[in-house]
């Protein structure tokens, strides 16, 4: 499993609720497109800018897609850039994946008749066991234990999108909350991974912000 389908999974409970909203999902899956593609060496952040570092393809048709388009425009943007552009979409493509591999299930059914609902919970009443992998790593981290930077990345990616809480509601919060901050600040990080996060923490505050700014307004 990519970090992009660990931080789905762990996004989603048992029937298919998400854990965060639309939007911080969208830029939580544009962040992890970045910090994949610098986790394994294909890019980095050079003055400001997000440089193709390596152009072989990683073997995820999504990262590599992203890969492409990082490579082929060229103006050199910034990562806010990318994690914006690869928010779009990057969330259908992945559950398609997770149903497609009979990881989750698509159900369709409607809130108060006339409203169209979908869900994507689990195949089988079992939590998935890439899902139940990747929140004992964290799990372990959080306590103490050794993070590698895939780790590491998922617990800063589940810290922007605060969805900590629902994650690991059985531990105590503040110290959750402290320790996905260490993680996330760790020495691992290379500074394409960083900018990443803190570009998704940024663009998750700007529409926040704008959010507040439209409902003042209306």
């Amino acid at each position: 499993m990519s970090l992009l389908d660990d931080f789905m999974l762990l996004a989603h409970d048992r029937q298919g609720r998400r854990k965060a909203d639309s939007t911080r999902l969208d830029y939580g899956l544009g962040g992890a497109v970045l910090m994949e593609l610098a986790l394994t060496g294909r890019i980095d952040v050079v003055d400001k800018r997000v440089v193709v570092l390596d152009r072989t393809p990683t073997g995820d048709p999504i990262v590599d897609d992203a890969l492409r388009q990082i490579d082929g425009d060229p103006k050199g943007r910034k990562a806010g850039h990318w994690v914006k552009k690869l928010a779009k979409g990057t969330r259908k493509r992945v559950l398609a994946r997770l149903v497609g591999t009979e990881v989750l299930e698509e159900e369709h059914s409607s809130v108060l008749v006339i409203f169209p609902r979908t869900r994507y919970p689990w195949v089988t009443d079992t939590e998935p066991s890439a899902r139940a992998d990747a929140r004992e790593r964290m799990r372990a981290a959080i306590l103490g234990g050794d993070a590698g930077p895939r780790t590491s990345a998922l617990c800063a990616l589940v810290a922007a999108v605060e969805m900590e809480r629902k994650v690991f509601p059985e531990l105590d919060r503040r110290m959750v909350k402290r320790r996905l901050k260490e993680l996330s600040e760790g020495e691992w990080a290379a500074v394409a991974v960083r900018k990443a996060i803190q570009e998704v923490q940024a663009a998750l505050a700007a529409a926040s912000i704008g959010g507040a700014v439209a409902a003042t307004g209306s």
